[in-house]
């Protein structure tokens, strides 16, 4: 089930290019895509 949630997020390509420089940043996009993931 942790691998399957790990995957999904990996889909999203700026979570799993680290994309955004700041941590606050990354951790603000991490939170809605796993809302989204978690809505879906």
């Amino acid at each position: 089930m942790v691998e399957r949630f790990f995957n999904r997020i990996k889909q999203f390509r700026r979570i799993a290019t680290r994309y955004e420089k700041l941590a606050r940043n990354y951790l603000s996009f991490l939170n809605l895509v796993c809302t989204y993931i978690w809505i879906t």
